[in-house]
C-alpha cells in the first residue's frame, strides 16, 4: 500500500517552530524518560559508538544529538534531511558551527542527490512517524543506501506497538499521537523490523530500552 500525500505529510507537520522549541523538554526531558523509558542519555550514547565525521541524519528533530554528540573529527561534515523545511531550518541553526548541508526530501521516494556519499546515517525516532506498516516504510533504507559509502552504519531507534512491553502511559500517548498523525505504528512491531533490516543489511543489532528499539546495521 503506498501511502498517500497527507499521510506522508501528517507525521511531519506538527514539527512547527512553536513545537520545535517546546520539542527537547516534552519529547527528550518527559516522554523518553518516563512513558518510553529510554532516556535521553541512552540515545545520546549511540551517537557517540557510530557517529562519524561523514554524517547523514534523517528526521533531524531539533538537532539535539547532532548538537551534544562526540564526532570523531574536529570539522566533521554533517547533512541534514528532513521532508519539514522548520525542522531542517531550526536544526541547522543549531549546529551552525558545522556549517551543515540541509536536504529537503521525501525518503520514502527516491531520492534525488548528486553529493560526496557518507559513513553514517542516523534514523532517530523516524520509522514510527512514517505511514504505512514497517515492511511498506523501510523502503526508507532501500533509498537512503544508495546515498552511503561501502560499510557506512545506520543508526538510530523507534517505537514499535508489538514485540515490546508498554506501559499504560505509553500505550495511550501513542494511540494519542496515532489519531493526531504524528505516529503511525499500530501495524510496527519488532519482528517486522528485524525482518525488513536483515533482508538489506548483513549485521543487524536491535536492543529493547523501554519501549524503543534501538538499531543499529552495516553490511
Amino acid at each position: 500500500m503506498t501511502a498517500s500525500p497527507e499521510e506522508i505529510a501528517a507525521g511531519q507537520a506538527v514539527y512547527t517552530p512553536s513545537v520545535l522549541r517546546l520539542y527537547d523538554l516534552l519529547v527528550l526531558g518527559l516522554s523518553n524518560h518516563f512513558v518510553w523509558k529510554c532516556p535521553t542519555p541512552r540515545l545520546r550514547a549511540l551517537y557517540d559508538a557510530h557517529v562519524s565525521g561523514n554524517h547523514l541524519d534523517v528526521g533531524v528533530g531539533t538537532g539535539y544529538y547532532l548538537d551534544h554528540c562526540r564526532f570523531p573529527a574536529a570539522a566533521p561534515r554533517v547533512a541534514l534531511m528532513d521532508l519539514n523545511a522548520d525542522a531542517l531550518r531550526f536544526a541547522a541553526a543549531r549546529i551552525a558551527r558545522y556549517s551543515p548541508e540541509s536536504y529537503r526530501r521525501n525518503v520514502l521516494e527516491p531520492i534525488a542527490f548528486d553529493a560526496p556519499k557518507f559513513d553514517s546515517v542516523g534514523v532517530n525516532y523516524l520509522l514510527h512517524c512514517l505511514p504505512g506498516a514497517i515492511a511498506e516504510k523501510a523502503v526508507v533504507f532501500d533509498h537512503l543506501k544508495p546515498l552511503t559509502n561501502e560499510g557506512a552504519v545506520f543508526f538510530g531507534s523507534t517505537l514499535p506497538q508489538g514485540g515490546v512491553e508498554r506501559s499504560g502511559a505509553a500505550r495511550r500517548l501513542m494511540e494519542f499521537y496515532n489519531r493526531k498523525g504524528v505516529f503511525s505504528n499500530r501495524d510496527d512491531d519488532l519482528v517486522g523490523l528485524r525482518d525488513a533490516l536483515r533482508g538489506r543489511f548483513r549485521n543487524v543489532e536491535i536492543d529493547i530500552v523501554g519501549c524503543a528499539a534501538v538499531l543499529v546495521a552495516h553490511d
